[in-house]
This record gives structure tokens, C-alpha cells and sequence, in this order.
């Protein structure tokens, strides 16, 4: 079976009555968590941002407890479920400041995990990924929040030196 386009789908939609929809919808979400973890932000946080970002950091700071701190091998992994997850709840918002405040805590949490972490390669170059990510981001968003984040980008890498 071939998918439809996303416009075909969306003409389709527009069609529908909105029982009809409600019906979709939660058919949708009982097929992947990530389809109603979407839903869930729609429908009840997209419109508290703070307070989204709040979760996330916290969420991410409860990951970060958990990283194996006696084997390079197993905190790679761990940080890299973290980074995912990240990068999850960036993608729901599709928002250029959750990406930038979200990608500035990761990097502050691997940064405090010690010098010895940011040693291995691996890590390393996953810290300057989110570095170049997090300029390309800035660099999006209006003059007053580049301003903020670049302070913050600032304190980030010159503590990395």
C-alpha cells in the first residue's frame, strides 16, 4: 500500500466532520506512543511553551542521574538516549526557542558531567554538534533572544576551553 501526500490527505480531511475526526485522531494515537505523546502536546501544552520547557529540562535532568559515570561505553549510550528524546520533544514544538533552550540544557548537563567525559572523542564531537546546532538556531530567531542565548552559548563554550 502506497501512502497518500500529506496535501491529498489534508483535502480529505478538510471533507470530514469533526466526529469523524475526533474518531481518526484517537485511532491514531492508540497505534504509536509518539502519536499520542504528539496529540498530548497539541492538545494540552503547545500553548504553555514555559512550561513545556520546564518538563523537558527536568526530564532530561532525571536521564542524566541515570548515566553510568564508570564506563565511557554505557554513559555514550546513555547520553545518546537523552539527545533523542531531545530532539524529540523539539520536533513536537517545532519551535526555534524550545530547540535552543532544550539544546543549551543538554549541553550544560554534559558539560557537568566532567572534564574526563568531554575528553572521548565520541562525546566530544556529539557536544560540538549541538554547539553548531544551537547556532544555526540562534541565528533564526529576533535580535533581543540572539542576544540572551548567544550569553549563554558564551558561558557554554568558555567553560568547555
Amino acid at each position: 500500500m502506497k501512502a497518500a501526500s500529506v496535501n491529498e490527505i489534508k483535502q480529505e480531511l478538510q471533507t470530514l466532520h469533526s466526529d469523524k475526526l475526533v474518531e481518526l485522531c484517537l485511532r491514531l494515537a492508540r497505534f504509536k506512543k509518539e502519536n499520542k505523546e504528539l496529540l498530548t502536546y497539541l492538545l494540552f501544552e503547545a500553548h504553555q511553551q514555559p512550561d513545556y520547557i520546564a518538563s523537558v529540562k527536568k526530564e532530561m535532568d532525571s536521564q542524566f542521574t541515570s548515566v553510568n559515570k564508570s564506563n565511557v561505553y554505557f554513559a555514550k549510550k546513555t547520553i545518546r538516549k537523552v539527545l533523542r528524546t531531545a530532539n524529540k520533544f523539539i520536533r513536537y514544538s517545532g519551535s526555534a526557542v524550545v530547540e535552543a533552550e532544550v539544546l543549551l540544557h543538554f549541553c550544560f548537563l554534559l558539560q557537568s558531567l566532567g572534564a574526563a567525559f568531554l575528553r572521548n572523542t565520541i562525546i566530544k564531537n556529539m557536544f560540538e554538534g549541538q554547539i553548531k546546532k544551537i547556532h544555526k538556531t540562534i541565528a533564526t530567531l529576533h535580535e533581543d533572544l540572539q542576544y540572551d542565548y548567544v550569553k549563554q552559548l558564551a558561558v557554554l563554550t568558555e567553560t568547555d576551553q
